[in-house]
Formats: structure tokens, C-alpha cells, sequence
């Protein structure tokens, strides 16, 4: 059983953080379909556009439940997201898909780890929303095909994956350094700062398995 009570003030912040996470993913997933090398590549991200969305629509119905304001309870969470994706911003279309494999993965497995000691009811809320949106298949095809046919492509997307793991850790720090709540739910979580350690050797760890599936290793 959970040591930390479903009214947690930091519930209301994991929800709202993840709530943006899903929205902002949605319309950058439909703008990255715009560098689509072949109509399959466009549906492919679009359909996994559509999947944030439906996940949005999950937190914002949990958060509605307990009470929040959805926008105001999101708003503290805009910058820090925004500035990740604005120093992320894919160039190319390949970019685009590490992005969407292994940058959406790093937070996915961080909070996965965290879900696992919250409230059974929370828990289930940020499993749901965490689900796979289908789109492995295609990106490990798409990028093993183009790495193996160009060691330049490789290299810079091997490079293009380590950004990403730093610019995921430096904006998780700044969340967790501005919300209190947050940071008190994730401790509790973890259950001491050496937990937390663990918590993010095993992002990395993760990272490492995404990044050698694709072929950058």
C-alpha cells in the first residue's frame, strides 16, 4: 500500500505536468508530420497525435474531478515544457522520430517509475495515459533503415539522442526545483534522494535500450 494519501498536494501537480506533456505533444507531433518523407510516415504521427490527445482528455477529466481548474493548474508547467521542446526542435524529419521514441520515452519511463508508489488510483490514471501509442514499429524501421545506410545520419543522431537525455534531465531539475508539492510527492515516491538517484540511472538506462533498438550505438 501507498504511503502517500491520494489528496497529496503534488497529485494535482503530476496530473496538471503530465496533462501539458500530452497537449503540447499533440500539436507538436502534427507539426512534425509535416516533414513526412512518405504518406505512411504522416499518418503514422498523426496517429500518435491523436493518442496524446485522448490521453489529455483523461488528466483533464482527473483533474476536473478533484477540483482543479485545468488551465491554471497546467500553467506553471508551460514554460519549462516549452523551452525542453524549443532547445529539442527536430530539424529533420529522422530527428523528429528519435525525438518521439526516445525523448516522449525518457519522461515516460520517470513518471512509470513513480506510479508504481502512488495511490492505486492515481497510479492507474498515469498508466493510462502512459500506454504506447502504437508507433514503434514504424520509427525503429524508419531509423534502423536510415542509419544503416549512412554512417553521417548515425552519428548525428546518436548525438541528436544524447541532447535529448540532457535537455530531459536539466527540465525535470527545474520543475522540481519551483514546485514544492512536486518535488515532496516524487521524494516520497522515491523514498529518499538515493531513490531518486536510482530513479534516473534507470532513465538513462532505458535511454541506452531505446537508442541501441534504433540502431545508434
Amino acid at each position: 500500500m501507498s504511503a502517500i494519501p491520494p489528496d497529496h498536494p503534488g497529485v494535482g501537480e503530476l496530473l496538471a505536468v503530465l496533462a501539458y506533456g500530452e497537449i503540447s505533444a499533440f500539436y507538436r507531433l502534427a507539426d512534425d508530420a509535416r516533414m513526412a518523407r512518405t504518406l505512411e510516415g504522416k499518418v503514422a504521427l498523426a496517429a500518435m497525435a491523436s493518442a496524446e490527445m485522448r490521453h489529455f482528455e483523461v488528466l483533464e477529466s482527473a483533474l476536473v474531478a478533484r477540483g482543479f481548474d485545468v488551465y491554471e493548474a497546467m500553467d506553471p508547467f508551460v514554460r519549462p515544457l516549452d523551452d525542453y521542446h524549443a532547445s529539442t526542435h527536430p530539424a529533420t524529419w529522422l530527428e523528429a522520430l528519435v525525438k518521439a521514441h526516445v525523448g516522449d520515452g525518457l519522461a515516460a519511463d520517470f513518471y512509470r517509475e513513480i506510479a508504481h508508489r502512488l495511490p492505486a488510483e492515481v497510479a492507474e490514471i498515469v498508466e493510462e495515459v502512459l500506454a504506447t501509442t502504437g508507433h514503434s514499429e514504424f520509427v525503429v524501421h524508419e531509423v534502423r533503415a536510415a542509419v544503416s545506410a549512412s554512417t553521417r545520419d548515425k552519428d548525428r543522431l546518436m548525438l541528436w539522442g544524447r541532447r535529448l537525455l540532457g535537455e530531459a534531465i536539466t527540465q525535470a531539475q527545474l520543475v522540481m526545483s519551483r514546485r514544492d508539492a512536486l518535488t515532496d510527492l516524487v521524494l516520497g515516491a522515491a523514498g529518499d534522494l538515493n531513490g531518486l538517484a536510482e530513479l534516473v540511472g534507470g532513465m538513462q538506462a532505458k535511454h541506452g535500450e531505446r537508442m541501441a533498438t534504433l540502431g545508434l550505438v
